[in-house]
């Protein structure tokens, strides 16, 4: 009996069910490798935050111990605040957060940042007031000013800024709260008025502000390790 010629399919091809399954596996490797990379970045970036936040609280601190020695509180400054939401003029949106130092469960001084504007851009100030309204600090902690000459306002660059300890609303008239070229008691910079004049403005209303809010300021309803109080002010 004759059997029908059988027709034989192309030597190169090959059945389908293997390609629809690598069809099919592909996207799913591409997906699980995407789901990984993404868990990895999530985790880096979580402890790049970390490490960001702990320098950032390290530099902090060093920057109240230059204006609150270490020997006039016994308290943690950073955990003991207040926070009063400030006009725009004297601080960001944020507000001020005060950092209040005590010795024996008493309030002895606060510690807070101003801003001025100097010729570079913003001059950020750590300032320190007694409760007497007495300065006990200043110090700039950042700054963009030209080197050689308003970084004179620099404590490791010269004592200039050492000049507002002791100084008070009280000991020093409005006029005097100037630099000399404005009538006022404060050296400028030769080539760099801008700079200090800018400092001893912002350390002025920095002054200012804690003594129009100082009740609240050193209220001390609000203890030490809990969250910030925050004062609406205007």
């Amino acid at each position: 009996m004759h059997e029908p010629n059988q027709i034989k399919p192309p030597a190169d091809s090959k059945p389908t069910g293997g390609i629809k399954q690598k069809m099919a596996y592909h996207p799913a490797l591409l997906g699980g490798i995407a789901l990984i990379a993404g868990a990895l970045l999530v985790f880096a970036d979580a402890g790049t935050k970390g490490e960001i936040a702990a320098r950032q609280a390290e530099d902090l601190r060093a920057s109240l111990t230059q204006v609150v020695g270490d020997d006039v509180h016994d308290n943690a400054l950073l955990s003991d605040t207040i926070v009063l939401h400030a006009p725009l003029e004297f601080s960001d949106a944020s507000g001020v957060k005060f950092y209040r130092a005590r010795k024996d469960g008493k309030v002895v001084a606060a510690a807070f940042e101003v801003v001025g504007m100097g010729y570079s851009g913003e001059i950020r100030i750590m300032m320190s007031v007694q409760t007497d309204g007495t300065i006990m600090g200043v110090r700039v902690i950042q700054h963009a000013e030209t080197p050689g000459l308003g970084d004179k306002i620099e404590a490791r660059k010269t004592d200039w800024i050492k000049r507002f300890t002791g100084l008070s609303l009280g000991n020093r008239t409005e006029a005097q709260w100037k630099v000399k070229k404005d009538g006022g008691e404060f050296d400028q910079f030769s080539g760099a008025t801008i700079t200090p004049r800018a400092v001893v403005r912002a350390v002025h209303k920095g002054l200012a502000y804690f003594n129009a809010h100082r009740a609240e300021i050193l209220d001390t309803k609000t203890l030490p390790g809990g969250p910030d109080a925050e004062v609406p002010h205007g």
